[in-house]
């Protein structure tokens, strides 16, 4: 499989079961009831923008997708900024640049909707996300993440 054989498209809610299985395949663990309510949000409120998109081999079948949010003033963030939350690729398409290719048609969709600025969230310790994110011109923002322990 090469670049040019991967088609990215806007996600649809028939690509539930093709995300939630490479998830799985990924992590290693199965996460249905997070997708469930991603896939919610994004195709069954009225406020959805499209944003969430999914590679495509040759055949149709989904081997990756990246999926975020646009900002619409929450914690007084303009739509100018959006989130990627989520990123996976089939294990056995990884190294083949789907990724990349992902999150460059995630950001130049995002541009066409005004977005001018991204932000993801890597925990600290996986250098291997880092390293991916760092890859695709991510950088350390100047917006620290606060948590507290309960």
């Amino acid at each position: 499989m090469n670049e040019s054989a991967i088609k990215i498209r806007l996600m649809k809610a028939g690509d539930f079961d093709a995300v939630v299985g490479i998830d799985e395949k990924v992590l290693k663990t199965p996460r249905p009831e997070y997708y469930e309510l991603k896939f919610e949000k994004l195709f069954q409120t009225k406020d959805y923008l499209p944003a969430s998109l999914v590679a495509e081999d040759q055949d149709g079948t989904v081997v990756g997708f990246v999926m975020g949010e646009l900002y619409i003033g929450e914690y007084g963030i303009s739509k100018e900024k959006a989130t990627l939350d989520t990123i996976g690729v089939d294990p056995y398409c990884q190294h083949k640049g789907i990724g990349k290719q992902l999150i460059n048609e995630f950001m130049d969709h995002l541009r066409t909707l005004g977005v001018q600025k991204i932000n993801t969230l890597v925990d600290w310790n996986d250098t291997k996300l880092i390293h991916f994110f760092s890859a695709n011109q991510f950088s350390p923002s100047k917006i620290i993440n606060l948590e507290r322990s309960l």
